[in-house]
């Protein structure tokens, strides 16, 4: 049965929605970006009526100044303080719980790593967000930008494609001097940038089984996967609570049947685990 509730989270009334099930596993589901708790076109709403279906009772919210939730949308670096209500709050409806799996996309995936106190027994995130805001911007959903491995993927498509690229050109739809230009950039060395870095850390510090789930032509996925690469990742990649696999869809969401059965076997392997060490590896 599905349940509508609220919870406090420091001055504010946040909404949930409850999925019950008899399991002893929960699902918390964070929305990421300004997307209410349904998800884009109801799809995290019937990822939880699947899980429930399966056994396992599923929590989802909207995050303040989100949906129905009271208070001031500060974006998803200012999410800590709801994530922890909505941990408790998942509690306090399902009291049978022993574990509980987090799943998260985009921001929010970097949102439950940036939560590192959370009280979750294991955490599944999707294409996490690396892409710095530009001044001014609250959230990752005022940037239209593409991010530098997205627009490298395009270009090494571009070139691998010299039949259509010759097309192009000389129909006028490439800029040829831009198009230069932004090989030129592409080609130049560039610093970590904060937001990577500082999910590198969470990363390699943490000690919750953490699963990355990559949809391997998406765009935020591409800017995830070039800086999984390099040396700042280094200890992530080390640390043996952290696994990174992969599916090929360019579905930000995996939306598309292929993507949303591969999407549900990671999910259900993660809460049929029995995965509880609490140590964290050092690099």
């Amino acid at each position: 049965m599905r349940r509508f509730v609220s919870f406090d989270c420091m001055r504010d009334r946040l909404a949930a929605t409850f999925d019950e099930a008899d399991g002893t596993t929960g699902l918390l589901i964070v929305s990421g970006g300004n997307e209410i708790r349904a998800g884009g076109h109801a799809g995290q709403s019937r990822l939880a009526a699947w899980a429930a279906a399966k056994g396992y009772p599923a929590f989802r919210y909207d995050r303040p100044g989100i949906g129905d939730s009271e208070g001031d949308n500060r974006g998803f670096l200012h999410g800590g303080e709801a994530l922890e209500a909505a941990v408790a709050a998942f509690r306090r409806e399902c009291p049978q719980l022993a574990r509980m799996v987090a799943f998260g996309n985009c921001d929010a995936a970097t949102s439950l790593l940036f939560s590192p106190h959370l009280d979750i027994d294991e955490r599944i995130i999707a294409n996490p967000w690396l892409i710095e805001a530009r001044a001014g911007d609250a959230d990752q959903d005022n940037m239209a930008l593409p991010s530098s491995a997205a627009i490298r993927a395009r270009y090494v498509a571009r070139l691998r494609n010299p039949v259509r690229l010759t097309r192009d050109l000389l129909g006028g739809s490439i800029d040829l001097g831009k198009f230069a230009r932004g090989l030129v950039r592409l080609r130049a060395p560039k610093p970590p940038a904060p937001l990577a870095v500082r999910t590198a850390e969470a990363l390699a510090d943490t000690g919750i089984p953490t699963t990355i789930l990559i949809a391997s032509a998406d765009a935020t996925a591409l800017d995830f996967q070039a800086a999984w690469k390099t040396p700042e990742f280094r200890c992530a990649r080390m640390n043996p609570r952290v696994s990174l696999t992969g599916h090929a869809t360019s579905s930000h969401s995996f939306s598309d049947d292929a993507a949303q059965a591969w999407l549900r076997e990671r999910l259900l392997a993660a809460l049929q685990s029995a995965k509880l060490d609490p140590h964290a590896s050092a690099c």
